[in-house]
């Protein structure tokens, strides 16, 4: 018996580049608000590969489980797939949950395209058709083509509906003469019958887990959708229901480890309540104020969480009154208390204004009782304190504080709540040992639910939107706009369960893994790190007039394509069998797999121009905005100054490639064409001028966060101790290398090993004083392509310093380690190093002692001759 998930059957098609492309409709018919993430495109495909393989399913009613984190955008993998089933020919949604207050949520989401979180594209479209959402109370008997319907309900009215027959409601017949597709959000909770098993008949049948699955077996061609982030697949019955349906695993450990999370924090303190909350709130009013010198207009919210409504009613009150009596100088009061986060969050204010009054008032402001919200029990469950709960990230919902106990705990996800206070110091009791509470665990979910990240761009960085930014500085001040804080009373005890209970959900590793870049002590205390500047240019907006080529990270980039093919074997039962030879078998039932490549400019333009119709975005007249000096859509194609030199690189699995594959190829490439061109915003060139900044203001002692650490010398593995004797190398007593170790990527260690052994005893020979630095995402060593503003942050940095009799010259050279595989793909940043001793300028009194330069890649493979020979080029202008 075959007990493998079928998510992993899925995995294995991905492996060998099986796994079907996504659907168009789902590409260009969701909100541009939404920008899909790679593991929700992911997710489509596992889904469309398994709908479309029948071997896969052998048949069966489509049944599947999405087992993904809270706020992995569950309701957007909803939304397309509802989309991608209408091509199929389904125009009935069902959509059940087991709280009303989600029900109210996911109706905003779905049918108000006013909301901001509105899911679908405003002019909804297929084959030339308009397509209307609409709700619905019951499935009409005659649907028009261009409709989609959508029922609203929770597991309990359709349950009641289901067994109690009344008018505008539901019925057993409609599911028998309609397919329809049930979409279960949280559909943990329909699990009852499945994990009891020992019920009787009649009690199964009482059971909402019955009700659904009757309804959804009454028609063969209907469709189970299920969500959840808390499968209980402990329970081994509910273990044994799921094993062939979990058709996307994405839990909470790989949505933190990929980025999507903000960092947590247990923010324990020796204090009472009120002093607890208004570090709380200092620390929110500082991250607003940090958010503001970033000209970012976020709004952080606190969560203030009570065990009883009539607790958290008693200190609402307290709240009040407190805020009200508060003094400048209670704030001051906290410094003593020697909390290195808090003091950093007060002595910015006390920059602004030493007397803290600034600060008194604008916490009274921000946390006024109009700016809060109460959540605590079913009566404060209204639909007008839905929308404002659920819309806390927007710009007119003034909400700062909510005070609530168990209303939140499911079924909801905010990007911008960043604090939550316990007003509580008790510990529950597990009842056995070793096990977590029950209730320290609900706190953990209840985290979970605040740890999708809130997302900013923060140096023109637009593709960390969506991720944490400072995993490579953990000490920087920006920290704290991504990290989640859970304040609570210092128990080691209470934190040691906390801790536990957040490793199980997945939410904290069990095992952080943290480095550290130290900076050598003789380095601090050198003239060289005191005195010298390092130059880097800047990204500067301009219109598109100026344009005259495509951006270099598309013109030689790879689209990759595999050829879907059928083989088989007829076999004349009736004739002598003979047997095939090996040879024959392969070549007769599966072909070898070869790999064509192609350039644009070499493809029938007649493929291209066809592939590229399918597409709206790349009409001419789309492309003739974005490019003003193309002159035909045959240039934009083929000419080597726009998309001419990208490479379709086809795999190709049938005896022979014929055109259609070839057309396919280009399709799914122009698809992600499209949606560059879709998203191009305003244009940035990179300034000629580069600017100085002291070394000493900019290079400091770093830690950085790894999730995984690549032994045998990868990334994350220390240089000093690695037992690869082709990367080790002890840097601790090397005066030329200016931090303490190196965990780089092994192309990064090999450099650091030639710069030793080749580099550097020519340098030392001329008698020059040299540093190699490693770039640590470190903000100002960033650069900008000069053509397009590209962001490219070199790895390494070398500096060159000769002493002469009447002057000091300066040599500052961006160095890049690149791997062969992305040679090709990144040949954009090569050539813009290239151009850099041609075209900077220098300003400040010192600049004509600054030389700037860019070096080939560093690659032992295939970039060692230009390598050495522009180092031999550099040391000769010394």
């Amino acid at each position: 018996m075959d007990e493998s998930f079928l998510y992993e059957k899925l995995d294995t098609l991905k492996e060998i580049n099986e796994l079907a492309p996504m659907p168009d409709i789902i590409e260009h018919s969701l909100s541009q608000n939404i920008v899909l993430r790679e593991y929700q495109k992911e997710a489509f495909q596992y889904f469309v590969t398994y709908f479309e393989k029948d071997g896969l399913r052998k048949n069966k009613q489509i049944h599947t489980l999405f087992h993904m984190a809270t706020g992995s955008g569950k309701t957007v993998m909803m939304a397309g797939l509802i989309l991608y089933l209408y091509t199929k020919g389904y125009r009935k949604f069902l959509f059940f949950v087991n709280q009303t207050n989600i029900l109210k949520k996911t109706e905003e989401n779905f049918l108000n395209a006013l909301s901001s979180k509105y899911l679908f594209a405003d002019n909804l479209s297929y084959l030339g058709m308009k397509i209307k959402v609409k709700k619905v109370d019951r499935f009409s008997d005659t649907v028009l083509d261009d409709d989609i319907e959508l029922l609203f309900t929770t597991t309990q009215k359709l349950h009641t509906d289901m067994w109690f027959a009344k008018e505008n409601a539901p019925t057993y017949a409609d599911f028998e003469n309609d397919k329809i597709v049930f979409i279960s959000d949280e559909s943990h909770h329909i699990n009852s019958y499945t994990k009891k098993k020992t019920s009787t008949e009649e009690d199964a049948e009482k059971s909402w887990e019955y009700t659904v699955n009757r309804a959804f077996n009454s028609n063969k061609d209907s469709v189970l959708l299920e969500f959840t982030a808390t499968a209980d697949l402990k329970d081994k019955n509910v273990l044994a229901k799921y094993t062939d349906k979990i058709i996307y695993n994405y839990p909470l450990e790989r949505f933190r480890a990929s980025g999507y999370t903000k960092d947590f924090q247990n923010f324990a303190t020796d204090t009472n309540l009120w002093d607890r909350t208004l570090i709380a709130l200092i620390l929110s009013e500082y991250r607003r104020y940090l958010f503001a010198d970033l000209k970012l207009n976020i709004k952080p919210v606190i969560m203030l969480k009570s065990q009883k409504i009539k607790e958290s009613e008693a200190f609402h009150d307290v709240f009040f009154k407190k805020l009200e009596e508060l003094t400048s100088y209670e704030i001051m009061a906290l410094r003593s208390a020697n909390i290195p986060l808090l003091s950093k969050a007060i002595a910015y204010f006390e920059q602004k204004d030493d007397t803290l009054e600034n600060l008194e008032h604008s916490l009274k402001n921000s946390f006024s009782e109009g700016n809060t919200i109460i959540m605590n029990g079913s009566s404060d469950d209204n639909d007008a304190n839905q929308i404002k709960v659920n819309s806390l990230e927007d710009k007119d919902n003034h909400i700062r504080l909510i005070f609530a106990v168990d209303m939140l705990n499911e079924g909801w996800d905010v990007l911008n709540l960043f604090d939550i206070v316990r007003l509580y110091d008790t510990r529950q009791a597990s009842g056995k040992a070793g096990q977590i509470g029950s209730y320290t665990i609900k706190e953990a979910q209840l985290i979970g639910r605040g740890a999708r990240y809130c997302p900013f761009v923060y140096e023109d960085d637009k593709d960390l939107k969506y991720k944490r930014k400072f995993d490579g500085d953990l000490t920087n001040d920006y920290r704290i706009l991504e990290t989640m804080l859970f304040h609570s009373l210092n128990d080691s005890r209470y934190i040691a369960e906390l801790k536990q209970a957040l490793i199980a959900t997945g939410l904290q590793a069990e095992n952080p893994i943290v480095r550290e870049y130290r900076l050598k002590d003789d380095f601090k205390n050198s003239d060289f790190y005191k005195k010298t500047y390092v130059y880097s240019n800047e990204r500067i907006p301009c219109g598109r007039s100026d344009i005259k080529t495509i951006e270099p990270s598309l013109k030689t980039k790879i689209y990759r394509y595999t050829q879907k093919s059928i083989s088989g074997t007829v076999v004349n039962f009736f004739d002598e069998y003979k047997s095939e030879s090996p040879e024959q078998i392969q070549e007769g039932s599966r072909c070898k797999t070869i790999l064509k490549t192609f350039f644009f400019k070499n493809v029938n333009y007649n493929i291209l121009s066809g592939a590229a119709a399918c597409y709206p975005e790349l009409h001419f007249d789309i492309i003739k905005s974005k490019y003003p000096h193309v002159s035909s859509l045959k240039e934009f194609l083929t000419s080597e100054a726009y998309l001419g030199n990208s490479t379709l690189e086809i795999t190709q699995t049938g005896k022979d490639l014929k055109g259609r594959d070839i057309f396919e190829a280009c399709k799914k490439a122009m698809g992600q064409i499209a949606s560059y061109i879709a998203n191009i915003k305003q244009q940035f060139v990179g300034s000629t001028v580069f600017i100085p900044r002291m070394l000493k203001n900019v290079l400091h002692d770093k830690k950085i966060s790894l999730t995984s650490v690549q032994a045998n010398g990868g990334h994350g593995d220390s240089q000093n101790e690695c037992i690869n004797e082709n990367y080790r190398l002890d840097l601790t007593d090397e005066p030329w290398y200016v931090f303490n170790d190196n965990y780089g990527t092994s192309e990064e260690k090999l450099l650091v090993k030639y710069f030793k052994t080749t580099i550097e005893p020519t340098l030392k020979q001329n008698n020059l004083e040299y540093y190699l630095i490693r770039n640590e995402r470190v903000p100002e060593l960033v650069i900008y392509s000069f053509e397009t503003g590209e962001r490219f942050e070199p790895d390494f940095l070398l500096f060159i310093k000769k002493k002469e009799l009447s002057e000091v010259k300066h040599m500052q050279a961006y160095i890049e380690p690149k791997g062969t595989q992305l040679l090709l793909q990144d040949a954009w940043k090569e050539q813009f190093l290239s151009e850099i001793s041609s075209k900077y300028q220098t300003n400040g009194i010192f600049g004509s002692d600054y030389t700037i330069l860019g070096l080939p890649f560093f690659n032992q493979e295939e970039r060692m001759a230009e390598f050495s020979k522009a180092i031999d080029e550099l040391v000769k202008k010394l």
